[in-house]
């Protein structure tokens, strides 16, 4: 197992955005653009953490987790991140959703 792919966040509560997409093309940049958006959200304050995995099918699935909901808008508002979300609109997405949720418990294992 590779435990680089979890996030290491901390006790509950926090907030998880959960983006789920459907890509319909990809001109080559998309992946850098994700990938920047990754280090872009590492920056911003209230970021604790991003799991995400993409199929062969191009369905992907992205949570990142936050301090709190003014955090989240924070990032929302970021101008960069506000660019990539109006390409992923225009030119890689076929369908999206995005659900933002409160993490109240959390546990890991096998114990």
């Amino acid at each position: 197992m590779n435990e680089d792919r979890f996030a290491k966040t901390p006790k509950p509560p926090y907030y998880a955005v959960i983006f789920t997409n459907q890509l319909n093309s990809d001109d080559g940049s998309y992946g850098e653009t994700a990938d920047r958006m990754v280090e872009l959200a590492q920056t911003m304050p209230g970021f604790l953490g991003v799991e995400s995995t993409r199929d062969e099918t191009g369905l992907g699935i992205t949570v990142s987790y936050w301090q709190d909901e003014k955090s989240i808008a924070n990032w929302k508002a970021n101008g960069e991140h506000i660019e990539a979300r109006r390409g992923g609109n225009e030119k890689w997405y076929e369908h999206y959703e995005l659900r933002v949720a409160k993490i109240e418990r959390a546990y890991d294992g096998p114990r």
